[in-house]
């Protein structure tokens, strides 16, 4: 057996050195005095068999938008004037958070369960995008599953000013449009029941906290966080897939 190795004088005192010196730089980044940028780099994808859906691009002209989902729209299910929102709110987003990778499938998802795509009820969305009869939740009054959400908007947009109620294609809640409301077609108005601002809107939503919707694990949290079940997140996901499938 040999006998532990002890350090002379001066090796202590260069060892002393560096744990001050290490001490001095966690102080000085933990006192954001450092100036030094850290990138976190991500792990490996938790759930990569949820990542969304892989489709072509949504035109980013209008003209050939709406070719693209007229030509679509036989071969998926969903609407020509749906996928048109769903493929606008596509373009907007990767404007603006472009790392999120949101896609129109996932979109397409969304919308098929929240509202079959605006048709709800029978009703049918107009040149506009808007259903032709509003579409209404039922009151958040805590009974039949749901939560208890006391009106937040005096009833101007859902109508109702006990209980909140979700409005539009995509099912929004007041407090909720009122974070994250948009105008996706710029004719100056944010409006839940018209699915272009809808669409945005939903995007925007899914690619809160610098979600990355390509990975698994992202694209799952954001559709959870939409609606809190795993059975809901699977029938997102088999809507978007199927939309993906219709225009391989």
């Amino acid at each position: 057996m040999s006998s532990p190795h002890r350090s002379d004088p001066v090796e202590a005192r260069q060892l002393e050195m560096l744990l001050a010196a290490a001490v001095v730089l966690v102080l000085l980044v933990g006192a954001g005095l450092a100036g030094v940028v850290v990138a976190v780099r991500r792990g490996p994808d938790a759930v990569p068999g949820y990542a969304q859906p892989a489709a072509a691009p949504a035109p980013a002209d209008d003209a050939a938008r709406r070719t693209w989902a007229a030509a679509a729209e036989p071969a998926t299910g969903v609407p020509a004037r749906a996928l048109v929102a769903y493929a606008r709110a596509e373009v907007a987003v990767h404007e603006e958070l472009a790392d999120c990778g949101v896609s129109w499938v996932t979109l397409a998802g969304l919308g098929g369960v929240e509202s079959n795509h605006g048709r709800f009820g029978g009703t049918a969305l107009d040149g506009q995008g808007r259903p032709g009869d509003p579409v209404r939740g039922p009151e958040l009054d805590g009974t039949g599953g749901n939560r208890e959400i006391r009106d937040t908007d005096g009833g101007r947009l859902d109508g109702d000013t006990t209980y909140d109620r979700a409005v539009g294609p995509l099912q929004f809640i007041p407090s909720t449009w009122a974070l994250y409301g948009a105008d996706g077609d710029g004719d100056g108005v944010s409006d839940p029941d018209d699915l272009d601002d809808a669409a945005v809107a939903a995007a925007r939503y899914l690619c809160e906290d610098d979600r990355d919707l390509r990975r698994g694990d992202d694209w799952r949290a954001a559709v959870l966080a939409y609606n809190r079940s795993q059975a809901y997140v699977d029938r997102v996901r088999r809507e978007a897939a199927a939309a993906a499938d219709g225009v391989r």
